[in-house]
């Protein structure tokens, strides 16, 4: 018997959408003629086959479009993608708030959902009357309900105001109870949006662990939708990499985190902001280009664990000031997580001019994966500071492993965790 607890096949969900042009003041007999033109130029559209909204020509988009996978139970899915990538569409259809355009979705349990602030709670509702409607909703026995009535409770918080019609709650308090509520009546399926970022750090942590717990104590499954790339690699075995309503990538979560970083940066190995229209800086400093070579001057995207990197930043001094433009570079790993930031020690105030940081990484000192660099700018005077310009995932580079040519390994060929592996002096004496 198979274990697969969501099936989606072919799956598609489309939508009408109108273009209207911004009008100014509208009269009378403007509205007769366009009403007169829309009725003459609907009936030329019935014989093309074109639609008409409200007058105005519109097209089909597709919010997801083919979308095939298969989920076992127990798994902790995360779905991560840029804004518009169809995410929230997924959960929705998943959840059956709305029905696909096309496909089927192959659903074997019962499903918890907490996709934005509000959905599935009566606003005029107590927060004890939404926990029974809620499990009602699940299909859930008042029994059941309350046998896990005092637990939800004392998750959520909110005690103090339990005989409170849940819209005169905070956001933060909602999204506590509803995650309570989703989480502790034992849907066989959970899904969650990015509401939980309407948490403080505190409670987020909570619901993460809460999550972890149900997939891997319990043998639930997750739906995770984040664009924290910390939370989702914490907590998710694998990924989907959701791009323009296709699945670009289905894999372990961290070869998919890899992917989108890859994916939504400018980075490379090299840029030049010389001649292009986007351009990064201030009154005082302005950037000009960066790049990442070996310690041979060549330059490359892909460095072995023994490898020394070199990163160089151009820049200009844009006007003479009294105070230093201290350029500083921030290191990313691809959970999107900060590595560590540097500055340039001992800059003094510098005339106007073109000028060029560059610093080494050494060897043996940064794990294996993809990274990211920040560059950035900053005046420092007497009693505060200023930003010149940051620009995020200005350049990007892998560190590679030799697995099987690597003594420090011995004959381990595993994954190493850490973000750094650094090369320690050890000193091993016999004191027996």
């Amino acid at each position: 018997m198979s274990n697969t607890i969501i099936k989606v096949e072919n799956l598609g969900k489309s939508y009408l959408i109108g273009h209207e042009r911004q009008q100014g003041y509208v009269a009378l007999r403007d509205v007769i003629a366009k009403n007169t033109s829309v009725f003459f130029k609907g009936i030329q559209n019935a014989f093309s086959g074109k639609q008409l909204m409200g007058g105005q020509e519109i097209e089909e988009f597709w919010a997801l479009k083919d979308i095939n996978f298969e989920i076992k139970q127990g798994e902790a899915v995360g779905i991560i993608g840029r804004n518009g990538a169809g995410k929230s569409t997924l959960l929705k259809l998943l959840s059956r708030i709305t029905e696909p355009t096309k496909g089927r979705i192959e659903l074997n349990g019962r499903v918890a959902s907490l996709l934005e602030v509000g959905t599935g709670f009566h606003p005029e509702l107590s927060g004890r009357e939404n926990i029974f409607l809620n499990g009602a909703i699940l299909g859930m026995s008042r029994a059941e309900i309350k046998s896990k009535f005092d637990e939800i409770v004392d998750f959520s918080g909110v005690e103090k105001f339990l005989d409170t019609p849940v819209k005169h709650y905070s956001s933060g308090m909602y999204v506590r109870l509803a995650f309570a509520v989703a989480a502790h009546l034992e849907p066989e399926i959970l899904v969650v949006d990015e509401v939980l970022a309407v948490g403080d750090a505190e409670f987020q942590k909570k619901c993460l662990g809460k999550m972890t717990d149900i997939s891997q104590k319990q043998g639930r499954t997750v739906l995770f939708v984040s664009h924290n790339m910390g939370a989702i690699s914490a907590l998710c075995s694998k990924a989907i990499l959701l791009n323009k309503g296709s699945i670009e990538s289905f894999d372990t979560t961290g070869n998919v985190i890899a992917k989108y970083f890859s994916n939504t940066s400018h980075s490379s190995s090299r840029f030049d902001l010389t001649n292009t229209k986007e351009k990064y800086g201030n009154a005082v400093a302005e950037l000009i280009s960066g790049n990442i070579s070996d310690n041979h001057n060549t330059i490359k995207e892909q460095f072995y664990i023994n490898e020394e990197i070199s990163i160089c930043m151009k820049y200009r001094i844009k006007k003479n000031i009294d105070a230093p433009v201290v350029p500083n570079y921030h290191f990313y790993n691809a959970n999107g997580e900060c590595i560590f930031v540097v500055n340039a020690p001992d800059i003094k105030p510098l005339k106007e001019g073109i000028y060029e940081a560059s610093c080494s990484i050494p060897a043996n000192f940064l794990n294996a994966g993809v990274h990211f660099i920040l560059l950035a700018a900053t005046t420092y005077f007497q009693n505060n500071f200023e930003v010149n310009f940051t620009y995020k995932d200005a350049l990007s580079f892998e560190v590679v492993d030799k697995l099987h040519d690597n003594p420090l390994r011995y004959n381990y060929a595993g994954p190493i965790p850490g973000a750094i592996r650094p090369l320690l002096h050890f000193e091993i004496k016999n004191i027996t």
